[in-house]
């Protein structure tokens, strides 16, 4: 194991975390599908599909760099107990308002909202802390990457399982699921044993004064971002695909039902085809301890799904559709993973939690504008007309990003991680 994929799970808090956050990304990913197929199924609307993720989404977007403040000056570990009870919350409130028949689009809209808002402080803390659950540095490109498998491990069983759940016995079980689901990390947090460590126990002041730090602390962070090439570029072109690429996931109901003939399992497949190749993708990018050639990694996974997705746009048989979303998957996880260990290995800890706050921002916080623009268009020129401006956008965006990779490359570190 210390030199293997799994080398990362020699650390007992990683350990921990690993099976836990497992398990409840498994009733995440069922939540989302479920999710999608109920709006879907109550409005048979494409743009009200678009105005629910937006509100999940938009949150993330407003909140997340003074998340990234709050990250920085607190615990994360205590953090993440709050924000995973909270989501748990949300998840049994969805189903009882689902399973007792008093679930309506503005309620949705209301949950939506919530769970936004837990999101933005979720992410970046879980993010940044999956640093300071590893004790060596070497082991920090695996344990990102073994991150993004079992994220991505989920999404493969969740929205399988989730097509079945919903054709069985509705959206409402899927929902009670998730909620179950969120114990085993609760229980894997409060289980972790950490040694002396300024982040924490430090005390960073009362209430009023973080608050009074937060618009200082973010010129700062964006300063810092701003300056060091690798994090602006980079964030740059995961905040552009984010709204045109990896936006297509919003209307997927639309492909499942209108063009393809299916329906909740045949929009689990294509969720979990994209999971599985994501998954793959995760794998590969779990022996790696290098950032040399990350750069260039990135474009070309950019360029890989761009073309995937231009593909599935003309597609009308399921079996290639399944088989464009595993390449889809593939693409989008290469650029996620080779972005968070780019920014994980380039900055300084104290600016940790502000920088993953951006990379929040730049995933999920600009993922409602595309929710909003892709829902907006299917409703006009038809799904497969939506996916293929998404696909067209995004491989333009990643044509600027090569055009800089000299640029780019020459401002990475070259050595191996355990070098540093």
């Amino acid at each position: 194991m210390s030199s293997g994929i799994l080398r990362a799970l020699r650390h007992r808090n990683y350990r921990l975390f690993f099976f836990g956050q497992g398990l409840s990304l498994v009733g995440t990913w069922m939540q989302q599908v479920a999710m999608s197929w109920l709006v879907y199924r109550l409005t048979g609307s494409a743009l009200l599909l678009g105005v629910v993720a937006f509100s999940g989404q938009l949150p993330t977007f407003i909140l997340a760099p003074v998340a990234g403040v709050l990250v920085d000056k607190r615990s994360r570990h205590r953090i993440l107990l709050v924000t995973q009870s909270l989501a748990l919350l949300q998840a049994a409130t969805l189903a009882v308002l689902v399973a007792s028949g008093q679930a309506t689009t503005e309620r949705l809209v209301l949950i939506s909202l919530f769970l936004g808002v837990v999101s933005a402080f979720d992410v970046p803390a879980r993010q940044s802390f999956v640093v300071e659950m590893i004790d060596r540095r070497d082991d920090l490109p695996n344990a990102l990457a073994l991150h993004s498998t079992i994220f991505n491990g989920a999404r493969l069983i969740g929205p399988t399982v989730a097509g079945i759940v919903i054709a069985l016995w509705g959206e409402w079980v899927c929902f009670l699921l998730n909620a179950a689901s969120y114990v085993p990390i609760l229980i894997a947090l409060g289980a972790m044993r950490f040694g002396y460590s300024s982040h924490h126990t430090a005390p960073h002041g009362g209430v009023a004064e973080l608050l009074a730090s937060v618009p200082r602390e973010l010129r700062e962070g964006l300063g810092y971002a701003y300056r060091l090439v690798p994090i602006r570029w980079t964030l740059a072109l995961l905040a552009l695909t984010s709204v045109l690429g990896m936006s297509h996931t919003t209307i997927l109901p639309v492909i499942a039902r209108e063009v393809l003939g299916g329906g909740p399992r045949t929009l689990g497949f294509l969720v979990g085809a994209s999971g599985l190749g994501a998954l793959a993708a995760a794998l590969v990018m779990a022996s790696r301890r290098t950032v040399a050639d990350l750069a260039q990694k990135i474009a070309a996974a950019c360029f890989l799904y761009s073309a995937s997705l231009a593909a599935f746009a003309f597609s009308r048989s399921t079996a290639l559709s399944l088989g464009l979303m595993f390449v889809t998957g593939f693409g989008v996880m290469v650029q996620m993973v080779a972005t968070n260990t780019l920014l994980q290995t380039v900055v300084e800890d104290r600016m940790r939690g502000r920088v993953m706050s951006l990379y929040t921002m730049a995933l999920i916080g600009m993922s409602p504008f595309g929710s909003l623009l892709t829902g907006t268009l299917a409703a006009r020129a038809g799904a497969p007309g939506a996916i293929l401006f998404g696909a067209a956008g995004s491989a333009l965006a990643a044509a600027a990003f090569a055009s800089r990779l000299g640029r780019l490359q020459a401002a990475l570190p070259s050595k191996e991680l355990s070098d540093f």
